[in-house]
């Protein structure tokens, strides 16, 4: 493993028991996060994303596969060695509003995980703690006493953003973080990530459906699709050399502001396939233009150019590499 590493993910599974049989949300995923940077996770909804973010940091168990932290096999690790690993693993949640509790004031918030860390002899060095991480992230002074109601959005994910820094952690999962806000909103908490990154050097994994904040914020980008990884890639050569067929389609719905280049739409027909025991084929076939009866069989996630892994068998084929 590199020095530089940070988080590898080995072979990760969860999947849920239905009536039906087995889902399979996130199925064989491999990747690894290096220090200081972010991987931008982008797919359509219900494609494991979040599932995969909440499995690494251990609020959902993993069906299989191995979660390495700076080399040490957190997967099933509990006890002091679990609350260890918590705090260096957080996130922000998608709802500011649900994942703040109602009843507690903002100061308040963000004090809890400094109770229960140790790392503060008294509740005036908790406050001050907690006074500097609101100013770290831009929330008033006037509105520390207040309740979560009381805020906007903006600001009550400013509080999330806060708490999530409270134990100085190396990896924060961003769970979709600015899709519930206005697009001015949007911007600042951003670069508010932005910022904190810079200043902290924490690695980020940033959940999104929009493909213009994801290209924005991203290092490298990962695209799932029915609990798959099909292509991972540095952003820039993401977004100019697609090579995965979904990846191109997933790029073409990006709105183009260019009258005299536009953007052409690739049309997906087909059903999509049930993530519920799937068959061990391509899962996007169904849909893919190019399918061919070699896609029935098993796809795995190869590097066909440096850096640049795509999960297709006739990947090389249509993209004449």
């Amino acid at each position: 493993m590199a020095d530089n590493t940070l988080l590898e993910i080995k072979h990760l599974k969860k999947y849920f028991r239905v009536p039906a049989g087995q889902n399979h949300a996130v199925d064989d995923v491999s990747f690894s996060i290096q220090r200081g940077e972010t991987l931008g996770v982008v797919g359509e909804s219900g494609c494991g994303k979040s599932t995969l973010g909440r499995t690494i940091i251990r609020l959902l168990e993993a069906t299989d596969g191995q979660v390495l932290l700076n080399g040490q096999d957190i997967t099933h690790v509990s006890g002091h060695k679990l609350r260890e690993a918590r705090e260096k693993l957080q996130i922000v949640f998608q709802d500011p509003y649900s994942s703040l509790n109602p009843r507690l004031r903002i100061e308040s918030t963000i004090m809890e995980p400094l109770q229960h860390s140790g790392r503060f002899k008294n509740k005036a060095e908790m406050r001050e703690e907690a006074n500097r991480l609101m100013e770290l992230v831009g929330i008033d002074e006037r509105l520390r006493q207040s309740y979560p109601h009381e805020l906007d959005g903006g600001r009550r994910q400013r509080v999330g953003i806060a708490r999530a820094l409270a134990l100085n952690p190396d990896f924060i999962v961003c769970d979709e973080p600015v899709s519930a806000l206005d697009v001015s909103i949007q911007a600042q908490v951003l670069n508010l990530l932005m910022d904190l990154q810079e200043k902290m050097g924490m690695a980020y994994m940033f959940v999104t459906h929009d493909l213009s904040v994801v290209r924005h914020i991203s290092n490298n980008i990962l695209v799932m699709y029915l609990g798959q990884a099909v292509e991972k890639a540095p952003t820039e050569e993401l977004f100019e050399k697609s090579l995965h067929p979904y990846t191109k389609a997933l790029l073409s719905a990006i709105p183009s502001v260019d009258i005299h280049r536009p953007m052409k739409r690739i049309e997906l027909k087909g059903e999509i396939t049930s993530p519920i025991n799937p068959k061990p084929g391509c899962r996007f076939a169904a849909r893919c233009p190019y399918a061919s009866p070699q896609c029935e069989a098993p796809q795995t996630l190869e590097e066909v150019l440096p850096g640049h892994f795509v999960q297709c068998c006739r990947c090389k084929e249509i993209n004449s590499l």
